[in-house]
């Protein structure tokens, strides 16, 4: 049921007669208002029907005003406290809000609330002045929903919806706003990295630069090592699985990651993949993270040693 308060329709004789009037508000008899409207003259009844017509222009118009604009979209939300799959009442303030913004681009949510501790069924109504936006030709989408309104995040969850659907076309060929190409998110990875040779690797394995542990780490997947052969000593966990062996956080880490300072050396088959996975060991707090420079072909033509058979030769952490 909607709680509601009768409105006085003529405001100078209300002020006219405001100090003789005892009359109370407006009472509802067997479907029927009283509305008082001179103390001393007729009175007008008016029905129920009337005061949901009333309320529905009365909730359209808040709902209107409350809106917010999203791609030259006005977009809005309203939870309405009404009898459960009341259906028609929101038809009534859909079509007020239809009839009043007809000239103007909207989507708009509206939507009954559960009132009982009782899994019970809420309407849903999605009003637009597209079928674009809510996908019916009647500009209308009704469904029933349980529940809903029962989270405190079903709101939120509407504004997304409405939010998303009022979305601009873009071009399909375009990249949409925000996004970096991977040579613009590699350049950033990189500019965060000490990167170091092979040759510098090689070195720290013989003694380290950081004073803390030092782990050569191959990311490469198991067709590859096979293929081109690896580095001997060197660690092998595949890029899927990197962050949660060496997050110290984590319930699936390695042993050896029990610590902060350890100095990761990643390398990849070119020194691209190892770029991206050391800058993410980095963001889990492993800041002596690195790679090297060409990764496992530069290795091998600086003539450092390799392994031709990594399957029997290393341990596999993947």
């Amino acid at each position: 049921m909607i709680g509601f308060r009768t409105s006085t329709e003529n405001a100078d004789d209300s002020a006219k007669y405001a100090r003789s009037s005892t009359t109370g508000p407006a009472s509802v008899v067997d479907e029927v208002a009283i509305v008082p409207r001179y103390p001393t003259a007729q009175r007008v009844q008016r029905t129920l029907e009337d005061v949901r017509d009333q309320v529905s222009q009365e909730i359209a118009v808040h709902t209107i005003t409350k809106a917010k604009t999203h791609d030259g979209v006005r977009i809005a939300v309203k939870m309405v406290l009404s009898k459960n799959e009341d259906e028609d009442f929101l038809r009534q303030i859909a079509e007020k809000i239809q009839h009043q913004m007809r000239l103007q681009e909207y989507l708009i949510a509206l939507a009954t609330t559960a009132q009982s501790v009782q899994s019970v069924a809420s309407t849903l109504i999605i009003c637009g002045s597209s079928p674009d936006f809510v996908q019916r030709a009647d500009d209308q989408w009704v469904a029933s929903v349980l529940d809903l309104g029962v989270s405190p995040y079903d709101e939120d969850a509407l504004w997304d919806v409405v939010q998303k659907a009022s979305r601009a076309p873009i071009n399909p060929l375009a990249p949409p706003p925000g996004s970096r190409g991977i040579d613009e998110i590699l350049s950033e990875a990189r500019a965060r990295l000490q990167r170091i040779t092979p040759s510098q690797a090689f070195e720290e394995l013989r003694e380290s630069q950081v004073g803390a542990p030092t782990f050569l780490v191959d990311i490469r997947p198991q067709e590859q090592r096979e293929r081109e052969g690896g580095i001997h000593g060197s660690l092998i966990i595949e890029r899927n699985v990197l962050e949660w062996r060496f997050d110290p956080r984590c319930a699936s880490h390695l042993a050896i990651a029990d610590r902060y300072d350890l100095r990761i050396i990643v390398f990849c088959q070119e020194g691209y993949t190892s770029s991206l996975a050391a800058y993410s060991l980095q963001q889990i707090g492993l800041l002596n993270a690195t790679d090297i420079i060409g990764g496992y072909e530069a290795w091998k033509n600086e003539g450092l040693p390799i392994d031709l058979d990594r399957r029997d030769k290393t341990r596999s952490f993947v």
